[in-house]
């Protein structure tokens, strides 16, 4: 007989955590949102049910690309100028800290932020110009879920399964 989701859920001591690892368990519930599904977990724990042993798993994953404006060089360069004053300010400070006393502090850090402001417009003129208008707009990526399924490992689902039971028959509370 083979069971949905096996496999190990964690790494054994004192092996590799980094590889990536499928879920483990049977489905104790499925969610349309992850706040529901963060909500029967929220359950579970106060039904001193052994969370340690659930895991939340996101299924039918999209990736969303929320369009937020229209780019122009105006925008492309004033963000490069942003980005780059932030890492010149922050050159700037180590050099001032790391100069002899009474060098010059600020114009350490006024020559750190000049010079990063001349770095992230250069770096963003070109980043926009190799793409010859092809992507004319920025964006906003987020990685969603069609569902969000609860499982708990096989010797605890029975009873995970009842005590989210009971939480579906409760009212939801108001935010």
């Amino acid at each position: 007989m083979s069971y949905p989701f096996s496999g190990s859920a964690r790494p054994a001591p004192g092996s590799p955590s980094s590889m990536p690892t499928p879920p483990t368990g049977w489905p104790i519930g499925s969610y349309g949102t992850y706040e529901e599904a963060q909500r029967a977990v929220d359950h579970l724990a106060g039904s001193d049910f052994p969370v340690r042993e659930v895991t939340i798993v996101g299924v039918d994953l999209m990736l969303v690309e929320r369009v937020t404006g229209k780019l122009t060089w105006g925008k492309v360069l004033a963000g490069g100028a942003a980005s780059g004053a932030w890492i010149g300010l922050l050159i700037g400070l180590v050099m001032s800290i790391a100069s002899p006393q009474g060098t010059g502090a600020l114009s350490s850090m006024l020559a750190g932020l000049g010079g990063g402001i001349l770095i992230g417009v250069g770096f963003a003129a070109a980043g926009y110009a190799a793409m010859r208008g092809r992507r004319d707009f920025s964006s906003a990526s987020q990685l969603v879920a069609g569902r969000y399924d609860v499982l708990a490992q096989p010797r605890h689902a029975e009873h995970g399964r009842n005590l989210l039971a009971h939480l579906a028959m409760r009212p939801q509370a108001s935010p």
